[in-house]
């Protein structure tokens, strides 16, 4: 299978390092095709602006939204992005793999997404109407495609449970596996976690290896998360809202998945 990981870290020494090459070498000796893209590496431009927009006139305000359909449409695109966009069509499954800071991606990678993900690639797809709003939450450009969270985190993993002071870590991570992954249609596998970075020597590596070949080893036969699709018939359309009947009284994010309580 073709395998891509994108790969956020400034540090090729460091325990995320470590993990790339370990899952990189793991993939091939099982016969995967494996594509990286190390954006500290290729020195990523992270800011979306009038430079990814060839043709801009700027007598005009800057449109992120209108510039992208424009030179999307148009197959304009600065070559870095079309570039990542063909990895993400060539590939079967994707990793992202980074460090949590500030409860988020780095910069770096928020910045690949922001320009990878153009308007009529990512989003902007499908026909909106009274039954269905757009091929997105399930649908879209990368449907059919595996995507699977490997991030690091300085924290207890007891500081990101259930009661946990930083919140549930899928809760903390909704934003990235639901509006990142699932939007534009990839199929979310729950995420592998690293807690308590600074404390990990050579004996807990080895378990963190051993533990994270068996994630590779089932990318495609885990279990994904199992998020609500938009236009299946759990939310009203075009309010978006969940019809009443679904998870009542409650307003959490788990709602959004169909092992929540719906009666």
């Amino acid at each position: 299978m073709n395998i891509l990981l994108i790969y956020a870290h400034p540090e090729s020494r460091s325990l995320n390092g470590s993990l790339r090459d370990f899952a990189i070498a793991h993939l091939k000796g099982k016969g995967h095709e494996v594509e990286v893209s190390d954006l500290y590496k290729m020195q990523w431009k992270a800011a979306l602006d009038p430079d990814d927009a060839p043709g801009y006139d700027h007598q005009t305000p800057f449109n992120p939204a209108v510039e992208s359909q424009r030179v999307f449409a148009a197959g304009a695109q600065p070559k870095d992005v079309e570039i990542e966009q063909a990895k993400l069509l060539w590939a079967d499954a994707v990793i992202f793999q980074f460090p949590m800071w500030w409860f988020s991606m780095p910069a770096i990678l928020k910045g690949w997404v922001d320009r990878v993900y153009a308007y009529g690639f990512a989003y902007g797809v499908g026909e909106h109407s009274e039954k269905h709003w757009g091929d997105r939450y399930g649908e879209g450009t990368l449907a059919g495609k595996r995507a699977m969270l490997t991030v690091t985190m300085g924290g207890w993993e007891s500081h990101y449970s259930d009661r946990g002071v930083s919140g549930a870590l899928n809760d903390v991570l909704f934003p990235i596996q639901h509006g990142i992954l699932f939007y534009p249609g990839f199929t979310v596998l729950p995420p592998f976690p690293v807690y308590k970075t600074g404390k990990v020597d050579a004996a807990r590596f080895d378990q963190l290896c051993s533990a994270y070949a068996k994630r590779l080893d089932n990318l495609f036969t885990d279990q994904p998360l199992p998020f609500r699709r938009q236009n299946a018939g759990d939310y009203d359309i075009p309010a978006l809202t969940l019809k009443p009947h679904i998870a009542p009284g409650r307003h959490d994010l788990g709602i959004h998945l169909t092992d929540s309580d719906a009666t």
